[in-house]
Parts: structure tokens; sequence; C-alpha cells
């Protein structure tokens, strides 16, 4: 993922996630989660745009652990945006805030191994 400033996306996901920091350096850093999921980061500089609705990655969705995690991280995305917003559909809940450089963060409760879903949210076709 591009980032704007490296030290604070780092501690942003750092907390968001629980992940692990293996690797860090001036321009890039590697968080290792559970199952060897990685996010790599890389400084891009305050210049650097993000223009939604064009392509590349626009959306991704994490699990959280349980219910507790999905309210632990509903806590930390409400400390760092003032946009954030929770909803239920079809048996799941899913937590929207902005991350660090205004990227949407979406994590979902439970998956969708433990509840299917059988509709693509209308928030994905909002570009």
């Amino acid at each position: 993922m591009f980032v704007a400033e490296l030290d604070r996306s780092v501690a942003f996901y750092r907390e968001f996630l629980r992940w692990e920091v293996t690797l860090h350096n001036d321009s890039v850093a590697l968080l290792v989660g559970p199952a060897g999921y990685q996010l790599y980061l890389r400084a891009m500089g305050t210049r650097a745009q993000h223009p939604e609705g064009n392509i590349g990655v626009q959306y991704l969705i994490w699990t959280a652990a349980d219910e507790d995690d999905l309210d632990r991280c509903e806590r930390v995305l409400r400390t760092h945006s003032a946009q954030v917003f929770r909803r239920a559909a079809e048996g799941f809940s899913l937590v929207e805030g902005l991350g660090p450089d205004d990227v949407a963060v979406m994590v979902t409760y439970p998956g969708p191994a433990q509840a299917p879903r059988h509709e693509i949210l209308q928030r994905i076709y909002r570009w």
C-alpha cells in the first residue's frame, strides 16, 4: 500500500490490525499477521495522490477475530477518523472508516466462512 507518511501509517495499521512490524527502513515497512498475511507500506510522500474510482485496489476488508475485536477496531478507527460507520447485513457487521491517508478501511465480523455473503454490498458500487 502506498502511503504519504510511513511512520504514521505503520503506527495506525499496527494498532488496527495488531500485526507485527518485521522490517522497516526509511521508505518501506512490512507488517506480518496470522497465517502469514502481509502488508507492505511504502512511503510516497505527502504530495502523492490516491484517486478513488480508478484502476487499482479500492477496498481491502479484514475480518475481526470476534465481536470484541470488531468493537476494538471501531474504537481505533474513531480515534483516527471522524467518518466511521457501522452497519449490519445478512448476519454480519461491517465497520468502515478512513485510514491515515483517507483510504477506506473496512473490517467485518463474522467472516464469509461463517456468514456467507449472498449480495454485493452497495458500498462497493459507490464509485
